[in-house]
C-alpha cells in the first residue's frame, strides 16, 4: 500500500487551537511553544496534526466574516517552528463554520450538509487556507474536516468533499489532501469515502476500539458512568458484553461481522479499508488515536503496542491523541510511569 511519507508517526496538538479552554491571549500563546515542537521531534516523531476551529482565525458578524489575524498568526507561528525543527505538520480544521463533530458546540450541524451557504463558507475557508499555505507543499498537509458524525449525509459530504478538492486544487496544486468517512471517520466508512482519481490524496480514519476501554469513565460518552471498567487485552465477547449499554453505533467495529475473522484486532478491523486505499492507490492515516488517561496503565501500553504494530505492518500514518491535557495527554503526568515505553510504541 502506499504510504504517507512524511507522515508516519505523530502527535496531536488539541486543545490549542481548537476545543480550547480559553481563547484568550494567554491561552494562545502559552499552550504550544517552539519548545513543545522541539520536544516532540526529540521524540522521533516526524508530524504534528493541529486542530483549527473556525472562530478561532475568523471574526463571526451578521456583516460578514473577516480573518482574525491574530488567530492565523499562530498558525503562521506553528508552521515556522515546524520547518525551523525538521516536522512536518497537518493543518485539520476541526470546527468549520455551522459544524462540528460536536453537538454541544454547533447545534444542528447536520444543517451543514443541506445548507449551500454554509457549504460555499467552507470552501472559501480552504481556499483562504490553499491561498495562504499552499506554498508550504513539501511539510504542510490540508484535513478538509474533522469527523463527519451522521452516516445518513455519506453522499452529500462526497459532494463537498470533492468539490472543496477541486477548488484548493486550482490554488494549491501540489498539497496533500486528506479526507475521512462517516461514523466519526470510523475506519469501516474509509471504503465509503469516493473521492478518487486525484495526486497526494490521503484517506482519513480514527481509531478509539473498543471505545469501552479507550474511553471509560469519559463522562461524554453516552451511557457512560464513572465506575465503569474494562480491560485490554480482551476477548470479543469480552468487548461485546461489556459494550451492551452503549449505543452499538458508538462501539463501533466490535460488532461488525469482519472482527470474527482470523487474525490480530487491529489487522482485522483495518482490512477493509486497507483493500479499499489499494484499489486506489492512496495511502491511509489515522488521524486520531489513544486511551483516556483514567484506564489502566499497563493495559493502555498493551493497546498502544498492538495497535502500532498493526500501523506498522500495514505503512499506516497515525496521530496520537493527545501531547497534553483533553484527558489523553502524552506528556501529563498520569502517563509518567510507562511514558519512555509509550513513545517507543509510537
Amino acid at each position: 500500500m502506499k504510504r504517507f511519507e512524511g507522515f508516519q508517526k505523530g502527535v496531536n496538538l488539541g486543545g490549542w487551537l481548537s476545543q480550547c479552554v480559553s481563547h484568550d491571549k494567554a491561552h494562545f500563546d502559552g499552550f504550544i511553544t517552539e519548545k513543545d515542537i522541539k520536544d516532540i521531534k526529540s521524540m522521533g516523531l516526524d508530524h504534528v496534526r493541529v486542530p483549527v476551529d473556525y472562530d478561532v482565525f475568523m471574526n463571526e458578524s451578521p456583516d460578514g466574516d473577516t480573518v482574525n489575524e491574530e488567530g492565523m498568526a499562530h498558525i503562521d507561528d506553528c508552521i515556522g517552528w515546524c520547518r525551523d525543527n525538521g516536522l512536518n505538520m497537518i493543518l485539520d480544521l476541526h470546527k468549520a463554520k455551522g459544524y462540528m463533530f460536536d453537538a454541544n458546540e454547533v447545534k444542528d450541524s447536520d444543517r451543514f450538509f443541506t445548507d449551500k451557504d454554509l457549504q460555499e463558507v467552507f470552501y472559501k475557508t480552504w481556499e483562504m487556507f490553499a491561498d495562504r499555505y499552499g506554498k508550504y507543499n513539501d511539510m504542510l498537509a490540508f484535513e478538509l474536516l474533522n469527523e463527519v458524525v451522521n452516516p445518513d449525509y455519506e453522499s452529500e459530504w462526497n459532494e463537498i468533499a470533492e468539490t472543496v478538492v477541486e477548488r484548493i486544487r486550482r490554488i494549491a496544486p501540489d498539497s496533500y489532501i486528506i479526507v475521512g468517512g462517516v461514523n466519526y471517520n470510523n475506519v469501516l466508512c474509509v471504503s465509503g469515502i469516493k473521492v478518487t482519481g486525484i495526486d497526494k490524496l490521503v484517506y482519513n480514519f480514527h481509531c478509539y476500539e473498543p471505545l469501552c476501554f479507550t474511553h471509560q469513565k469519559a463522562h461524554w460518552v453516552e451511557g457512560m458512568t464513572n465506575d465503569f471498567e474494562m480491560w485490554y487485552p480482551a476477548t470479543l465477547e469480552e468487548m461485546r458484553q461489556k459494550s451492551e449499554g452503549f449505543p452499538q453505533t458508538h462501539m463501533g467495529a466490535v460488532y461488525n461481522k469482519c472482527m470474527e475473522g482470523d487474525g490480530t484486532f487491529f489487522d482485522k478491523m483495518f482490512a477493509d479499508a486497507i483493500d479499499y486505499a489499494k484499489k486506489n492507490d492512496v495511502p491511509l492515516y489515522c488521524g486520531e488515536y489513544g486511551v483516556i488517561d483514567l484506564a489502566p496503565l499497563p493495559d493502555t501500553l498493551a493497546w498502544m503496542k498492538d495497535i502500532n504494530a498493526s500501523f506498522e505492518k500495514f505503512g499506516i500514518g497515525r496521530a496520537l491523541w493527545n501531547y497534553k491535557n483533553k484527558d489523553f495527554g502524552l506528556v501529563d503526568d498520569h502517563y509518567a510511569p510507562i511514558r519512555d515505553e509509550l513513545i517507543k510504541a509510537l
